[in-house]
């Protein structure tokens, strides 16, 4: 086989597996900063730890919220290409596999739905999807589509409305009384009772939210996005390649001072309501894409200048291991902050959650170092992987 053909295997995706890696590394941070969902600060702490907490807090957040969501989604894009492209070089077509693997995905993402109501899987696993009938079309016409998706015109559409119609208004927090609902269990309730709301309120908070973020539309502009990236082999070092992150380096840096300034005065500018919660979407949206492909270029020339330097090259085996890291992290941060466990959201502020998501990491990155020195995948990569070939040797 020629580089263009099986890329399953290719020193490629060393580069990919470790900014997968640093991704879920960003995540675990922000998600025990966050409790699990339950956001609360203690009010017994001295007033220095209060401060230097609302420092942490609002560096990680100002650093890492929304970046590393929309890294993770990136490279869902790529890696859909990947598969696409290995099974095209044997001759058959990874659409329909793809569609039945989304399915799977699905049941996993219920799986961990049970523990944490934060689960991003099920949306990938549907928004998804909207990489088939794309898969075939042309570069430029898959960049147009992702390109109207990234920018939110559903949201831009509200906006239209309010502006003609200030009477006109849709709400936007369809997940807050669910979120109620769910609160009370997380905190104080039993694992039965946890597991019986995660799967009924949790779940219409968690989508609800979902929904009303942007990330239907802003998860299958990544999609793309990262589709395209894997067409043009733009994470094969190549000067090519060499030559496209430095501009998009620069159009980042360029991007960035406008899109806080937008993000951060418009909104507080606008008295419609409705408009005001559009622009929340829209605009923290554009910013925060922009500081991700500042990070994703930052990285990846890095890489093509070393071929990795060390602590990427460390990273590698927690990226290749995301699902079964991912999963398994959030059944570790629940029973550490949840009622039914050691109930720490009482008395873990922002530094003390930093200090346990790093314990966590460590664990987990030893786990995969241990694991795929004896196996080939990680455990949940491995059923995902048989389930999705099903009828066929892998």
């Amino acid at each position: 086989m020629t580089k263009k053909t099986l890329l399953g295997n290719s020193a490629r995706l060393g580069v990919v597996d470790s900014l997968r890696g640093f991704a879920l590394l960003a995540i675990v941070l922000l998600h025990n900063l966050e409790h699990y969902n339950i956001y609360f600060i203690p009010d017994w702490l001295p007033d220095w730890i209060k401060s230097f907490d609302r420092g942490v807090w609002d560096t990680l957040f100002f650093t890492l919220a929304g970046k590393a969501y929309a890294t993770f989604s990136l490279l869902f894009g790529f890696s859909f290409y990947v598969q696409l492209r290995n099974e095209r070089a044997r001759g058959g077509d990874f659409r329909p596999r793809f569609a039945w693997r989304m399915f799977i995905l699905i049941l996993i993402a219920q799986l961990h739905s049970l523990f944490y109501n934060g689960d991003i899987l099920l949306l990938y696993a549907v928004v998804g999807l909207t990489l088939i009938p794309v898969a075939n079309l042309k570069d430029r016409t898959v960049f147009v589509i992702a390109t109207i998706c990234i920018l939110q015109p559903f949201e831009w559409g509200r906006i239209i409305a309010a502006s003609i119609n200030p009477e006109w208004t849709l709400s936007g927090e369809m997940w807050r009384p669910y979120a109620a609902l769910a609160y009370p269990v997380m905190k104080d309730g039993n694992f039965w009772e946890l597991l019986k709301s995660n799967i009924t309120v949790g779940q219409l908070y968690n989508n609800f939210w979902q929904l009303e973020a942007g990330r239907v539309f802003q998860s299958a502009g990544l999609f793309m996005y990262g589709m395209l990236l894997g067409r043009r082999d733009y994470f094969v070092r190549s000067e090519g390649a060499k030559k496209f992150w430095k501009k998009i380096l620069l159009v980042a840096v360029i991007a960035f001072v406008p899109f806080y300034l937008m993000k951060s005065y418009i909104p507080d500018m606008v008295a419609d309501n409705g408009l005001k919660t559009s622009l929340d979407i829209v605009l923290p949206s554009l910013w925060n894409f922009a500081v991700m492909a500042f990070y994703v270029a930052s990285f990846t020339l890095l890489w093509f200048a070393r071929d990795g330097c060390r602590i990427q090259r460390a990273m590698t085996p927690y990226g290749r291991m995301s699902l079964t890291n991912y999963v398994t992290q959030s059944i570790i941060g629940v029973a550490i902050y949840y009622g039914y466990g050691l109930s720490l959201w009482k008395y873990t502020g922002a530094s003390a959650t930093v200090v346990i998501g790093f314990a966590i990491f460590f664990a987990q990155l030893i786990f995969s170092r241990w694991w795929l020195s004896k196996y080939r995948q990680g455990p949940l990569e491995y059923l995902w992987r048989r389930g999705t070939w099903l009828g066929r040797a892998v």
